[in-house]
């Protein structure tokens, strides 16, 4: 099941929120999300709740003992520590990793008989709630957060069905009060209907509209080459897995609103960028916090001098690329967005901030897609052809009639998504929103130019009507979102997969 289905919106939904909203305290309520939660993740196969259930209870359970100990015997709080994580983590490795590793060992001679486990499936989410149930784990050692005794509560918090399929990554101590204490009111409710409405648009409207679009220039691509659809599928995706992701990202934070849950942001119009580092500041900033706090910090950060500051780096963005996936496109991209950003470090972004605004734009943008390009193709060969195809080579021409036409076809399309990966639209409705309407123009009056003033009651009814229009548009995004899902096939999130 995911949020843009019509199951989710007029069911699931539904009647999670009529039953949460009848239970008079928030212990009943943690039950019902728990419950409902583990119902959501088992709908396709129920199997692997199983999975979910033990990483549960063996974190819960080794908390107990990290607790205990802490204080007292630092050693053996370092053990359950361990044992906790490395429970977590075998789950993890086996169920990703484990065919991708016996694949790459059968090249070795004498280990070619080893065969891949058949019928093995990657747990929908398990990146995800296995660093948060890590985040406890760990934050618990530290003393950065308080012992979870109340089984269901912690249980909430791992299979929180907003983002338990693909985030934000929700650090535990982000949400310990919350699990007891949340207040829910109706400004935070239709805070998260609007919120979560966004979402829905961004990932039906624009998301899957320009991933048509990918799909039809990555088809070409394989039997046409031409640089212009070459440029045409590096775009395509990157605004694709900007709407899909972010889209989920803005579900998933309104969901939690509607629960009274307040979740950390998890993107910062990215797209805006002047340099990668600035990109990765602004993109699933989740999982930059997890990596930066968990492991770059604790390998020493920025200590110990520029060597080991070069190794922390590198570590932590290999790790970030072997987390997305099993495959050599996804380490090849970590290295790649690694060596960037340790250039970047030592003297590149001292360069772009002497150089123009524009130039910072464009260099950022172009290293992000070529990325994207690496990212998206588990076909090294496929990718090399699409990259090099980017600069004529390998084409026959820059462009075909087929192409031309679907490029100018999809242009409104793009324009609008790229537009909307920047900030303005929203400053622009804020602005409308908040300006002062006190004085909106000006005549002239013996000579000289007056401010118009108006009224109070005039003010009111500008307030009612930018209202209006903001519940009109809201539902506008809703029906037209429904209207693609009723027509549309499945259309599972990019970050499911991960």
């Amino acid at each position: 099941m995911v949020f843009s289905s019509l199951l989710f919106l007029f069911a699931f939904m539904a009647v999670t929120l009529l039953l949460y909203y009848i239970m008079p305290n928030n212990k009943l309520r943690n039950w019902v999300l728990f419950v409902l939660s583990l119902t959501f993740y088992g709908w396709g196969e129920p199997v692997y709740i199983v999975i979910m259930i033990l990483s549960i209870a063996e974190a819960y359970f080794l908390g107990f003992f990290i607790s205990k100990h802490k204080d007292s015997n630092i050693k053996r709080a370092r053990f359950y520590l361990v044992l906790s994580l490395g429970l977590n983590l075998l789950a993890l490795l086996f169920f990703k990793y484990c065919n991708f590793f016996i694949d790459n060992l059968r090249l070795i001679p004498g280990l070619s008989g080893l065969s891949p486990i058949e019928g093995l499936k990657l747990p929908i989410g398990i990146s995800f709630y296995t660093f948060q149930i890590m985040s406890y784990t760990i934050d618990l050692y530290w003393g950065r957060t308080g012992l979870q005794r109340n089984f269901v509560a912690f249980g909430a918090y791992v299979t929180l069905f907003p983002q338990l399929i693909a985030g934000p990554i929700v650090r535990y101590r982000d949400v310990d009060d919350q699990l007891s204490e949340r207040r829910e009111n109706i400004d935070l409710f239709s805070s998260g209907v609007r919120r979560f409405i966004t979402g829905v648009g961004k990932k039906v409207l624009i998301g899957d509209s320009v991933a048509a679009l990918y799909e039809y220039f990555k088809a070409t691509g394989e039997f046409e080459p031409t640089s212009l659809g070459a440029w045409m599928v590096m775009i395509c995706y990157t605004l694709h897995i900007y709407y899909d992701f972010s889209g989920y990202s803005d579900m998933a934070i309104g969901l939690g609103r509607m629960f009274g849950f307040r979740f950390l942001e998890n993107f910062n119009y990215p797209y805006i960028s002047r340099s990668i580092t600035e990109f990765w500041r602004r993109w699933h900033m989740s999982l930059g916090t997890w990596f930066k706090e968990y492991v770059y910090i604790p390998l020493g950060g920025n200590r110990g001098g520029k060597l080991k500051q070069l190794r922390n780096i590198f570590v932590v963005w290999f790790l970030t690329g072997f987390w997305h996936g099993a495959s050599w496109n996804f380490l090849l991209w970590g290295v790649y967005f690694g060596v960037i950003l340790i250039a970047e470090k030592f003297f590149l972004i001292k360069i772009l901030e002497k150089l123009p605004k524009f130039v910072g734009h464009i260099y950022a943008l172009l290293l992000i897609g070529f990325g994207w390009i690496i990212f998206s193709f588990t076909d090294a060969a496929a990718g090399i052809e699409c990259f090099v195809a980017l600069f004529g080579a390998g084409c026959e021409s820059f462009t075909s009639p087929a192409v031309t036409y679907q490029v100018l076809r999809g242009l409104p399309l793009i324009i609008i998504g790229a537009i909307g990966a920047t900030p303005y639209p929203k400053k622009l409705w804020d602005k409308l929103c908040t300006v002062d309407w006190t004085s909106v123009g000006a005549i002239r009056v013996d000579g000289r130019e007056e401010p118009i003033v108006m009224s109070s009651e005039s003010l009111s009814t500008r307030g009612k009507i930018f209202s209006v229009v903001g519940l009109l548009g809201s539902f506008a995004v809703l029906m037209l979102s429904v209207a693609y899902l009723v027509d549309s096939t499945f259309s599972p999130f990019l970050y499911f997969i991960f």
